[in-house]
């Protein structure tokens, strides 16, 4: 619908009716108008990609999934063309970054708490603000497009609600609404909080883990600013079983971290040559990083180096490049995964590495602190079970999820896993342990912690063994601690995830 908004329905206006008592439709100027001739004559279905879009925001809300799973099978569900495919990306994405700032715009505009709102409208107004305040689509376009999504998919009757409300989120600016909400913000945190769309407790414990690990407080706008961008895919060729010359002869461009890697944004990533076949793989580059660097540590000369572990390996990421390595070594990786369905996704993962240097197991990582494992393995992979605050930009919906009474159930279980892994380690033998998370519980204090409980445990210089990986170019360098380093990457400096690292050993 286009024309003047309706006077009554939400907070803050009284109807407006004539001399015979009959609510009025006319703003405070202009003539009326009218979005088709007659009521039967308003669109009612959806458009497809804004319909996908939807669809995607209702089962995260919904049913707690994950955006990057429900979307590409939906996209294929409703065979959207690469540009259709391209908007509905930005706009279910967008409006889950956006989700705290369209929730305190909505919160001012709706007379109940939006908690009190079917999940199904407040879905379908994100959708409607984020058109409005964050895309190239005209008005009166996301105006209608919106409406008659709410009409198709909820019904008529929230469809004018829907419709009464976003013409109220278009009346102004995103500059102008960030100006209001942050004027009335209490805190610098909640300000950042606001203007960036982050919860509040989020902005502390990310300036937080800024001080933590050596670096300027004042940089936590650019980190926040980083989290709502869209990241780019991160390719990397599995080393003697891929190479990337069909994905740079496809688009992909050279990756600037580190070599094997490229950055592609051309469209369904599934057509680039390699990809199917698993020998190319989307892995961000951070994690990449993390693998290889494991993988660079010279073990002292009196021991073997032939049999791997990750720990907790699902999805498969790093188990896939860590078993391309092992392959070249003449190495054996055993990938543990304790959730059947996702042990799947490893030995999915794991195709294209000949199977015989590779074997899936599904237990509780602890487990392996048992006698039955003390000294099995040379290299370990922790890749803990984390807040994942370092992958805001890929899974948006997680700030919502997350609350920092999280933190402590999964640090005991991070300390839990690394002294499993140390058991089953041997003499000389290394440990990465890695979060995709920079807080400082989840990072350097279990690493302290760890320390403290094993005296014949060292860290290593976690910082050159990255340097070791990455261009000469790239800022390596990790924080001091102990008899080593750890390593910590940023969104807003590495342009990935960000990883944390600490390499350990086993002394004598």
């Amino acid at each position: 619908m286009s024309g003047q908004e309706p006077r009554g329905g939400y907070r803050g206006n009284e109807p407006r009716r004539n001399a015979q008592g009959r609510t009025r439709n006319r703003g405070q100027s202009g003539p009326r108008q009218y979005s088709q001739s007659a009521p039967g004559q308003r669109k009612r279905h959806a458009d497809p990609a804004r319909l996908v879009a939807f669809k995607v925001l209702r089962e995260v809300s919904g049913s707690d999934a994950y955006a990057n799973l429900v979307l590409p099978k939906t996209i294929r569900e409703y065979q959207l063309d690469r540009r259709d495919a391209g908007f509905a990306t930005e706009l279910a994405y967008g409006a889950l970054r956006g989700q705290g700032f369209y929730d305190a715009i909505l919160g001012t505009l709706v007379d109940r708490p939006l908690a009190e709102l079917d999940p199904a409208i407040l879905d379908a107004l994100r959708l409607g603000a984020h058109q409005l305040l964050a895309m190239r689509v005209p008005k009166h376009a996301a105006l209608d497009e919106t409406v008659s999504l709410a009409r198709a998919q909820i019904g008529a009757g929230p469809s004018g609600l829907i419709n009464a409300v976003l013409r109220r989120v278009a009346a102004q600016e995103a500059q102008d609404w960030t100006q209001q909400l942050a004027g009335a913000a209490s805190s610098e945190s909640e300000r950042l909080s606001i203007e960036h769309s982050h919860p509040d407790w989020i902005v502390r414990a990310l300036r937080g883990a800024l001080i933590a690990h050596g670096r300027d407080a004042a940089e936590i706008e650019a980190l926040l600013e980083a989290d709502n961008l869209a990241p780019l895919v991160n390719l990397v060729a599995l080393p003697g079983l891929g190479d990337l010359s069909g994905a740079l002869e496809a688009g992909a461009e050279p990756g600037s971290l580190l070599a094997d890697s490229a950055t592609y944004k051309h469209g369904d990533v599934a057509r680039v040559p390699g990809v199917k076949e698993g020998t190319v793989r989307v892995q961000d580059a951070g994690s990449q990083v993390m693998a290889r660097a494991l993988a660079s540590v010279a073990l002292p000369d009196d021991g073997e180096d032939r049999y791997w572990l990750d720990l907790c390996a699902g999805p498969g990421g790093k188990a896939a490049l860590l078993g391309a390595i092992a392959v070249q070594r003449d190495a054996r990786l055993t990938a543990n995964e304790p959730t059947a369905h996702r042990a799947r996704l490893v030995a999915n993962s794991l195709d294209a590495v000949p199977h015989e240097y590779w074997m899936v197991t599904e237990q509780d990582g602890r487990d392996f602190g048992g006698a039955d494992y003390a000294g099995d393995y040379d290299r370990i992979m922790v890749d803990a079970p984390c807040s994942g605050l370092g992958a805001l930009r890929r899974r948006p919906e997680s700030r919502w999820r997350k609350a920092p009474r999280d933190i402590p159930e999964l640090t005991a279980l991070q300390g839990e896993l690394l002294d499993a892994a140390f058991n089953s380690v041997r003499v000389g033998g290394v440990i990465g342990f890695v979060t995709c998370s920079p807080h400082q519980a989840e990072t350097r204090l279990v690493v302290e912690d760890f320390l403290k409980r094993h005296e014949n445990a060292a860290l290593l210089d976690t910082g050159a063994a990255v340097a070791d990986v990455v261009y000469p170019q790239t800022p390596a360098a990790g924080h001091a601690l102990g008899e080593g380093s750890t390593v910590q990457l940023w969104p807003h400096i590495h342009g990935t995830d960000a990883m944390f690292m600490a390499i350990l050993t086993k002394k004598a």
